[in-house]
């Protein structure tokens, strides 16, 4: 299993961690929603949890619920900035297809719920 940062996405982590002033990693999952099924959560995590897994990339802590895993493996998380809007990313290769707008995703036979 693997999961990983850039260093933009990274950077990012480290100073809402700072800013917050708690956490000690980036939390991410994923829930059903949207028009093509799912999309993801991000929340900051001061607690690993028994099911959680935890992740090292560019010297930041990634946690994800090991139920989460299988839709999330291989998954490359970028941070980026498109005019006034930021967002993070991911490079996720159980995704199937994406809606129109963005916001959710669906997920490939083979790794579905």
């Amino acid at each position: 299993m693997s999961l990983t940062l850039t260093e933009n996405a990274a950077k990012h982590i480290k100073q809402q961690i700072a800013k917050q002033g708690h956490g000690i990693a980036l939390r991410i999952g994923i829930q059903k929603s949207g028009c093509s099924g799912y999309s993801y959560t991000y929340d900051l995590a001061d607690e690993i949890k028994k099911d959680d897994r935890l992740f090292i990339s560019e010297d930041t802590n990634i946690v994800v619920n090991t139920n989460d895993l299988p839709f999330l493996n291989g998954s490359k998380i970028d941070f980026v900035q498109e005019g006034l809007n930021s967002f993070y990313k991911l490079s996720n290769p159980n995704i199937d297809n994406t809606c129109g707008c963005g916001e959710s995703f669906s997920l490939n036979e083979s790794v579905e719920r």
